[in-house]
């Protein structure tokens, strides 16, 4: 994040201290509006990664062309709707097609691209569904997300819940076989 975007941040975040009935100047309040730009700027850095660059080292795999799957990646993302955070894992699995694997890390570092931006879950479970789709071109995805939103149990209903978003695509969307299989190493 760039100074000036991290100034603007905390100059808004005086103005909302304020707005709340605080003294940004007092002493526990002192660094809050630079501490806050700090952490926004972090919670939304994904937006300067790019997920074809992340996918784009791949390797040679000439005996394997079944499912790879990859459970329990933990994320935390920023909801849009209010700036709070929501948290959980996400799991994974390709089929590989044209002997072509990626490193396992990748993964991770992809859900972590699209976690660190605003976002909802359901167009995040997507996102990485169809960046793996597009850049590794494989038989099929299946994208599985679970997790816990701060802004369901800290206001509103104030009640906690897990949520669970999927993305199929080819083999895992349209092949039966394959998504039972999915499903059942997902749930193993």
């Amino acid at each position: 994040m760039e100074e000036l975007q991290q100034r603007l941040i905390a100059d808004s975040v005086k103005t909302i201290l304020v707005a709340l009935g605080q003294e940004p100047e007092r002493d526990d309040l002192q660094r809050t509006p630079e501490r806050v730009a700090k952490a926004l700027g972090e919670l939304t850095s994904g937006y300067a990664q790019d997920p074809a660059l992340i996918l784009s080292t791949t390797f040679e795999s000439r005996d394997y062309d079944e499912m790879i799957i990859v459970k329990d990646i933990a994320f935390t993302s920023l909801c849009e709707h209010h700036l709070l955070v929501f948290e959980g894992t996400a799991t994974i699995a390709y089929i590989p097609s044209q002997q072509r694997i990626v490193g396992l890390s990748k993964f991770a570092r992809l859900v972590e691209c699209f976690a660190r931006r605003l976002q909802v879950q359901e167009r995040l479970t997507t996102q990485i569904a169809r960046a793996i789709q597009q850049h590794l071109q494989p038989q099929g995805v299946g994208v599985l997300l679970k997790a816990s939103h701060s802004c369901m149990a800290i206001r509103g209903i104030r009640k906690s819940g897990l949520t669970v978003t999927n993305c199929l695509l080819g083999a895992m969307r349209d092949d039966d076989k394959t998504r039972a299989e999915f499903m059942a190493l997902v749930n193993h």
